[in-house]
């Protein structure tokens, strides 16, 4: 079971995502937060989810500051965040404190369960509607304080150009070995070697990276 946590300021956002989830055979949600400060306070105290459901704009602590609190206690915590079109801002700093995938509110019922399952399969999960915004706001703010210095990607193998790809839609590990019938082992370590000769930090850099770039 993935155990679930949602954060929202909103109280019926909260129920009606818990209602949905709670539908899905593979799912249990551990609890709801309504700020960011609350969910921190449920993971260090209560129990630890594999994957937090988070809002950005939310009261005492918003959902930037709660990810990198939440991957400060434990960086295994995947967090999926909730977003609406004007959050431009907030999602490239989201990224940068390590969040694993970008939803809009708006998005259907099985695309938010299908990325809850990405991220913790250990994907990334960028909604198309949104990949174009986040790239925008990288490119402005990798003007004024780069986020990270990228390698040549002209040291990238064909091989390793494909896995880019995939990455970027999203693909964990798995189901990248099995479009490209090769082991996950291989495959993580392609993916290791990717980072490396592009100086990133993590497979969600590679994705908005290989949409930009590739």
């Amino acid at each position: 079971m993935i155990r679930v946590l949602i954060v929202d300021d909103q109280e019926i956002m909260r129920q009606g995502l818990a209602m949905i989830l709670n539908q899905e055979p593979d799912m249990k949600i551990v609890g709801t937060a309504g700020n960011g400060e609350e969910a921190f306070a449920f993971c260090r105290d209560q129990e630890q989810p594999d994957v937090v459901l988070m809002d950005i704009q939310m009261p005492v602590m918003n959902g930037v500051k709660a990810t990198r609190a939440l991957k400060g206690l434990n960086p295994e915590i995947r967090v999926v965040i909730l977003t609406t079109f004007h959050d431009d801002a907030y999602i490239f700093e989201s990224l940068r404190e390590g969040a694993n995938g970008y939803l809009l509110k708006d998005a259907p019922p099985e695309t938010i369960a299908q990325s809850i399952r990405a991220v913790f399969d250990g994907g990334a999960m960028i909604q198309p509607e949104i990949a174009s915004r986040v790239i925008r706001q990288f490119n402005k703010m990798q003007d004024e304080r780069p986020a990270f210095v990228q390698g040549d990607t002209g040291n990238l193998t064909k091989r390793e150009i494909e896995i880019c790809s995939l990455v970027a839609r999203g693909l964990n590990n798995r189901e990248i070995a099995e479009t490209l019938f090769l082991s996950e082992g291989t495959v993580k370590n392609h993916i290791t070697r990717i980072l490396d000769k592009l100086n990133l930090r993590d497979r969600t850099q590679l994705a908005i990276y290989t949409i930009r770039e590739l």
